[in-house]
């Protein structure tokens, strides 16, 4: 991959702190990270939802989807995954520079490239969702079939069967999907934005 050169950051005349407070709210990234089957799309598309009608600007940036233009090059090697994630960072940045709550929702299997997006954000700016459900609970709804073909070698370094999963050590939330309902899931993450003001 070639590299730019010459290149030289070009400041906007408004800052993200002015088109927050013109938002009326905070900008973060709801980082929501777990297995494939875990529940995070389906938490992000209802939490967007409900910031929505709460008047709250948003976006939503979704492992699939991003796949389908600015990650069609990128498969699943564990580099891959790493350019992945490195490159949804950068999205996300941009989107919290722009006075978002950025929603994002990707397996981001290592823990090493979700810490790296930390660091790319200002303090407060990332906050790591965790979304938890056994491999079997993810099995047993496999919304996409991946797990089947997975068992049936068709799908190589699948994460949670043969390719690992670093579980976060210190998410600022937990939504534990196999035990809450969906509403249940975005009522805790609304409350927390709330509760640590990045939302009235």
């Amino acid at each position: 991959m070639s590299k730019s050169t010459n290149i030289v950051w070009h400041d906007s005349k408004v800052t993200k702190e002015e088109r927050q407070k013109l938002n009326g709210h905070k900008s973060a990234v709801l980082w929501l990270t777990g297995l494939s089957g875990s529940g995070k799309s389906t938490i992000s598309v209802e939490l967007e939802k409900e910031l929505h009608a709460m008047g709250v600007h948003t976006y939503r940036l979704d492992g699939d989807n991003v796949r389908h233009g600015l990650n069609k090059n990128v498969g699943f090697s564990p580099e891959d995954r790493t350019e992945n994630i490195r490159r949804i960072g950068e999205v996300s940045k941009l989107m919290v520079d722009a006075g978002l709550i950025t929603l994002t929702a990707f397996i981001s299997p290592y823990r090493e490239d979700r810490d790296n997006v930390r660091q790319l954000l200002d303090e407060n700016e990332f906050i790591e969702v965790f979304v938890k459900a056994s491999v079997e609970t993810c099995e047993e709804r496999d919304p996409k079939g991946l797990y089947k073909k997975a068992r049936a070698g068709e799908i190589k370094g699948f994460t949670g069967i043969d390719a690992p999963y670093e579980e976060p050590n210190n998410p600022e939330l937990i939504i534990e999907t196999d035990k809450q309902p969906l509403q249940e899931s975005v009522k805790l993450i609304v409350t927390y934005l709330k509760e640590k003001g990045y939302i009235q």
